[in-house]
C-alpha cells in the first residue's frame, strides 16, 4: 500500500508540473508582442510540460507495453515539437514578418539587433515601428482638431434684446442643435 502511494505522488508531482508549464506557455503565448517570441514562449514550454506529463502517466502505469508506447510518444513530441517551431519561424521571415526588437519603452535590444545583422535575414530599424490606430479613433481625433470652439446660446446685444430673430420654438436666441 505505501508504494502505491509514492508512486501516486511522484506521478501527481510530475502531472502537475507538466501542467504548470503548458499553463505558461498558454499565457507566454498571450502576453508577447511577436509571433516569434510567441512560438519560442510556447514551444519550449510546451516541449517540458509534455515531457513532465508523459513522464507522471509512465510512473502510474509502470512498466509495461504502455509505458513503451509513451517512450515513443515522447521521443515522437521532442523531435516534432521543435522541428515545426524552427519551419513556422523561418515561415514568418519569408512572408516578411519581422521580429519586435524594440522593449515596450522604445529602447533598442541590441543583444537581439547584432544577431539578426549577423544572419541577414531583415534590415535594423533606428527608430521602434508606429502603433497602429484604430480608424474610428483617429477619424474623431481628426473631427476635434477642425471642430470650433462651441458659442454661447444667446448673444445679447448693448441694448439688451437678442441679435438674431425668434428661433422655431418661439424664444429668442440661436437654435443650435444640442
Amino acid at each position: 500500500m505505501i508504494p502505491e502511494l509514492i508512486v501516486d505522488i511522484v506521478s501527481g508531482v510530475f502531472l502537475a508540473i507538466g501542467s504548470f508549464f503548458l499553463v505558461v506557455g498558454s499565457l507566454g503565448l498571450l502576453r508577447m508582442p511577436d509571433v516569434f517570441t510567441r512560438m519560442h514562449a510556447t514551444s519550449v514550454s510546451d516541449t517540458m510540460g509534455a515531457g513532465f506529463l508523459i513522464l507522471g502517466m509512465i510512473i502510474q502505469a509502470g512498466f509495461t507495453l504502455v509505458t513503451v508506447k509513451l517512450l515513443i510518444i515522447l521521443l515522437i513530441f521532442f523531435f516534432t515539437g521543435p522541428l515545426t517551431t524552427h519551419a513556422l519561424a523561418r515561415g514568418a521571415l519569408a512572408v516578411g514578418l519581422k521580429p519586435v526588437l524594440f522593449d515596450r519603452n522604445g529602447r533598442k535590444r541590441a543583444k537581439e539587433q547584432k544577431l539578426v545583422q549577423e544572419f541577414g535575414v531583415v534590415e535594423v530599424r533606428d527608430q521602434p515601428p508606429a502603433r497602429p490606430t484604430d480608424p474610428a479613433r483617429a477619424e474623431k481625433k481628426a473631427a476635434a482638431k477642425t471642430r470650433k470652439p462651441a458659442k454661447s446660446r444667446s448673444r445679447k446685444s448693448a441694448g439688451g434684446k437678442s441679435s438674431g430673430g425668434k428661433s422655431p420654438g418661439g424664444r429668442g436666441g440661436s437654435s443650435s442643435k444640442r
